[in-house]
């Protein structure tokens, strides 16, 4: 396998970073996750949109042009010969021994594309649905990295990995004024009384409220624009722990699974406790979105 590394392929094996990269040192960067089938990645431009966005906004860079860089990913993807495919492409902010050697700010920053098989999530995630928990911790709007995919995940795996001790499939975060985010690798929606609810993302708010922790997912807006398409309400609003619990349909979404069913939260069953009609129709609206526009390309 061959990844893309500052604008040349090389062995995975040979593949090499400075030890005083600052993604390694101070896990400065950001990072986008895709989808690739019918070797096509989906929606690539969007992922690379909010990257850019993010790294302008986070300070790492404002030089990415989104042109060569979607053509650097599906050139990764080709050079794989990979038809379906997880592609991750990581941004740090580069070597700071370079940067404390020059003196010069602005350094170019470290590009690495990798793609992968996707990974492989049993039938019975989306036939039977999957539990949630809540996460321990609580996110805060006030941070500057809140709603941005940072290299810092670390409490978000953990979290992660802790959901999986009690056999659920997430785990949901809650900010610090106890309103619904999102989980630690999704966003999530809510169905009630015919309209989908999900929590504003970052960028989304009212003028002069304060910011959001959530993610503005590209799976997110997707599924937005299928509802609004097929006539379904979407409302973005902040959301409270009881509404979740009585909503009709969760689900959650993001680049690697589509549209995931949520069946219970901790002990709390939703709803009848099985995946909802709402939730298959939108993940199978998804999967035909994802087909009709990988195999257009």
């Amino acid at each position: 396998m061959e990844v893309w590394l500052n604008g040349k392929f090389v062995h995975r094996d040979e593949a090499r970073i400075s030890v005083f990269d600052a993604g390694f040192q101070h896990a400065v960067g950001v990072f986008e996750t895709m989808l690739a089938r019918n070797g096509r990645v989906f929606r690539v431009e969007d992922h690379l949109e909010r990257l850019a966005a993010s790294a302008e906004e986070l300070r790492l860079t404002e030089r990415l042009h989104i042109e060569p860089l979607a053509e650097a990913v599906q050139m990764t993807v080709e050079r794989n010969r990979l038809d379906a495919a997880r592609v991750r492409l990581t941004l740090t902010g580069g070597d700071l021994n370079r940067l404390h050697a020059t003196g010069r700010s602005g350094q170019d920053p470290t590009v690495l594309i990798v793609t992968q098989p996707p990974t492989d999530y049993p039938d019975a995630f989306f036939e039977k649905g999957v539990r949630v928990t809540i996460a321990d911790g609580r996110e805060s709007p006030f941070l500057p990295m809140a709603g941005h995919k940072t290299l810092n995940y670390w409490q978000r795996i953990q979290a992660l990995q802790l959901a999986g001790t009690r056999q659920a499939g997430e785990a949901l975060w809650f900010s610090v004024s106890n309103h619904l985010v999102g989980g630690c690798v999704s966003n999530v929606f809510l169905l009630k009384s015919g309209t989908l609810l999900t929590p504003l993302a970052r960028g989304e708010e009212p003028h002069g409220s304060i910011p959001s922790c959530s993610l503005p997912g590209i799976t997110r807006q997707t599924i937005i624009e299928i509802a609004e398409r097929d006539g379904i309400a979407v409302e973005k609003r902040m959301l409270d722990i009881e509404q979740l619990l009585a909503a009709e349909e969760v689900f959650l979404t993001n680049s690697s699974w589509g549209v995931l069913p949520v069946v219970g939260v901790e002990r709390e069953s939703i709803d009848s406790g099985e995946p909802g009609s709402l939730t298959r129709q939108l993940r199978q609206a998804w999967l035909d979105l994802v087909q009709q526009e990988t195999s257009a390309a």
